[in-house]
């Protein structure tokens, strides 16, 4: 089979390697599509943290299940299936408490870990959720970025009565953001690009601001009546995306803003912007127990999928989608990679 490998930043190989056998309680999958992430970007560039070299990349990995272990009960090959972008130990505070995507212990697929980014690979059995097979590879691969949506509007408590305001209406932006709409919250999205805030419209939002061409905090207050958010949400994850959120008018008292990045920069924040209006700031990373009901929603048709991804790149012309990291293109939204 074939693997791409990051053996460090900027650079690449694709290797022949042998098919794996799957352990006893392992599954073989046959992957058949991949989404590439920003954090895949950021990876590749060295500027994750996180990162381990070498590795393969890819957490957002969707497949058929080629083979089973000989204790393998839950699924059988031929099943199609999202694989799970952690790894964990199952035994520490956070895994016995609800907190697996931060337990002690993680490793995550396509950094920490070997990713999906090779034509078969391991799992354990309880890595890998069943889904319809009527979804299309190239929306299965959309899964793993939903369950993002569904774990950090959890973090935040989203209901019905919410008015949210989401900073940066990309991939990520656009799945709180149709997570958000099915809860029934009122949403907000701000981005300076006129094409992502068109597609924000598209999928529910209630208000589309360009952040470079009118005032966030004047178009906030007045959709609100004066009142602000309730629940802010930082998808722009640059330096200084996190700060703007504590202006005054934006988020109002008793409100909640979510960090989702991982800039390592410091943020300009004090004390008093926290407690004087009684905030509550949450990170939220990746997502815990959300595939099971992810994929379900997708299957349901819950989800408005048309525009999430703009470039559809075979794996065998892998190179394509390191050109688009090292250059790239104003009109990309997302790539998946789509396997024969």
């Amino acid at each position: 089979m074939k693997e791409v490998v990051i053996t460090k930043p900027f650079q690449y190989e694709i290797r022949d390697a042998p098919i794996p056998e799957p352990g006893e309680r392992e599954v073989l999958v046959r992957m058949r599509a991949a989404g590439v992430c920003g954090s895949d970007f950021h990876n590749f560039k060295g500027e994750n943290p996180n990162a381990k070299y070498p590795f393969i990349p890819g957490h957002e990995n969707v497949g058929v299940i080629a083979k089973t272990g000989a204790k393998v009960a839950s699924v059988k090959a031929g099943d199609h299936v999202v694989v799970d972008l952690i790894i964990t130990c199952g035994t520490c505070y956070q895994c016995a408490h609800g907190r697996e995507n931060v337990c002690e212990n993680i490793r995550v697929r396509g950094s920490s870990a070997d990713g999906g980014w090779r034509e078969y690979f391991t799992a354990p059995e309880s890595d890998v959720y069943v889904i319809d097979p009527n979804i299309a590879w190239e929306d299965a691969a959309l899964i793993e970025p939903f369950t993002i949506g569904s774990h950090c509007s959890g973090r935040a408590g989203v209901t019905a009565d919410d008015v949210v305001l989401i900073l940066g209406a990309g991939t990520v932006g656009s799945v709180i953001l149709q997570t958000c709409k099915i809860i029934g919250a009122k949403v907000i999205c701000a981005d300076i690009n006129d094409a992502v805030l068109e597609r924000a419209k598209q999928y529910g939002a209630d208000m589309a601001v360009n952040t470079q061409k009118e005032n966030l905090i004047e178009k906030v207050r007045q959709f609100t009546h004066g009142h602000c958010a309730t629940v802010a949400f930082d998808a722009a994850c640059f330096h200084g995306s996190l700060t703007s959120l504590f202006a005054r008018g934006l988020v109002g008292n008793a409100g909640r803003i979510v960090s989702l990045g991982f800039c390592t920069e410091p943020e300009a924040i004090s004390q008093a912007m926290i407690v004087q209006r009684e905030l509550d700031v949450v990170g939220s990373r990746m997502s815990a127990y959300q595939f099971a009901p992810t994929a379900k929603n997708m299957a349901e048709g819950k989800y408005k999928l048309e525009g999430m991804a703009s470039h559809f790149i075979q794996f065998k012309n892998i190179d394509r989608v390191f050109e688009k990291m090292l250059n790239p293109d104003p009109e990309l939204k997302k790539i998946i990679i789509l396997f024969d």
